[in-house]
């Protein structure tokens, strides 16, 4: 997922969507022609090739972020009009994070903290502290849960997640989940990236990649070394993390029945 290497013409949008509308079509050819013509002229190379395709990138994604922003706004007046804002739940989340050169990399799929992160923001007037923020381990399978009790409908019990009512409220659950298990295995094609699976905690972060015949292990402080540079896999000063999360990895792989080897991995043959 590498910006300098992988970022191929359609990801740069320079070339056009097949299944655009004729009146799509028109306006996006109205907005990228001209700017796609003066890029091929200046027929760039090296590393002003690389920062002309993270600008590129950078412009759609704030773009996209922008109509995102306009359009949540639009939500929260309709519910005002309407007399319901005060009485309704607002969950804005994601399906995961997005690099956004990090690492030098664009798009997501690593366990990388700019690709595990999802944006997660709660509006619950009278219950959750407007500006307040949560430092818990939540995950998107907690979101079922949590409508379920909201509205007083029993959860099913095949459901993996946990109604984060008690969190909204302020409370800090003595049982609740202190590692998340992590799993990629979407290889070798469409995506390059290597499967890989992980436990993450409040602070650290165990990596297994497997399957491509150099498996290896990585493991990362987080506090220290926020921006995931540098793996400590080994080093004695983290014996006892590293043992903690080897037993949470195992843990949780457990509880959650995990297969051995992965069912698919998007139309290829599975991984051993």
């Amino acid at each position: 997922m590498s910006i300098e290497v992988t970022m191929g013409n359609r990801d740069l949008k320079l070339e056009t969507p097949k299944r655009l509308t004729t009146e799509q079509k028109k306006v996006w050819d109205a907005y990228y022609e001209p700017r796609n013509e003066k890029f091929n002229a200046a027929s760039l190379k090296g590393r002003d090739l690389v920062k002309w395709k993270y600008q590129r990138y950078m412009h759609d994604y704030l773009a996209c972020v922008k109509g995102v922003d306009e359009n949540v706004g639009r939500v929260l007046k309709k519910l005002e009009d309407d007399g319901l804002l005060e009485n309704t739940i607002v969950i804005y989340t994601s399906d995961q994070g997005f690099f956004l050169g990090e690492h030098g990399w664009f798009d997501k799929r690593w366990i990388f903290e700019e690709s595990l992160r999802s944006p997660f923001v709660v509006r619950w007037p009278g219950v959750i502290k407007p500006g307040s923020v949560d430092t818990h381990i939540v995950s998107l399978l907690d979101v079922a849960q949590t409508i379920c009790e909201v509205a007083g409908v029993p959860a099913g019990a095949n459901m993996q997640g946990r109604s984060l009512v008690p969190l909204f409220k302020g409370e800090s659950p003595a049982d609740w989940r202190q590692a998340f298990y992590y799993h990629y295995y979407e290889y070798p094609s469409p995506h390059h990236v290597r499967p890989h699976e992980g436990v993450v905690t409040d602070r650290y972060k165990l990596v297994k990649y497997y399957g491509t015949g150099a498996d290896y292990m990585e493991l990362f402080d987080t506090l220290t070394d926020p921006k995931e540079m540098k793996s400590v896999y080994n080093d004695p000063a983290y014996a006892d993390a590293q043992k903690q999360l080897t037993a949470d990895l195992a843990r949780l792989r457990a509880e959650l029945k995990v297969p051995e080897t992965p069912p698919f991995a998007h139309g290829n043959k599975p991984i051993k």
